[in-house]
């Protein structure tokens, strides 16, 4: 299966201290929606743009947009350094 690339990586917080994750694809945005466990309006949205993003029917800038806006909510985001 090839995966949904998007173009600039978003970082966002791990459960390390100090360490920080690139995510650049939809398959890489759902599973880090999922392992948060704050769940907050945004986090439904990107979660429901994820699951159209891997079937096709939605761009995966869009999916990008949205997993930004649901880290912001979430408290995980972290600028590019």
């Amino acid at each position: 299966m090839a995966l949904h690339w998007f173009s600039p990586p978003l970082y966002v917080k791990t459960d390390r201290p100090g360490v920080r994750f690139g995510v650049s694809h939809v398959e890489g945005a759902a599973e880090k929606l999922l392992s948060w466990t704050k769940r907050g309006p945004r986090w439904r949205h990107a979660v429901e743009l994820c699951m159209e993003g891997l079937q096709g029917r939605v761009a995966p800038a869009a999916v990008r947009d949205a997993f930004e806006a649901a880290a912001k909510e979430e408290g995980m985001f972290l600028p590019a350094e």
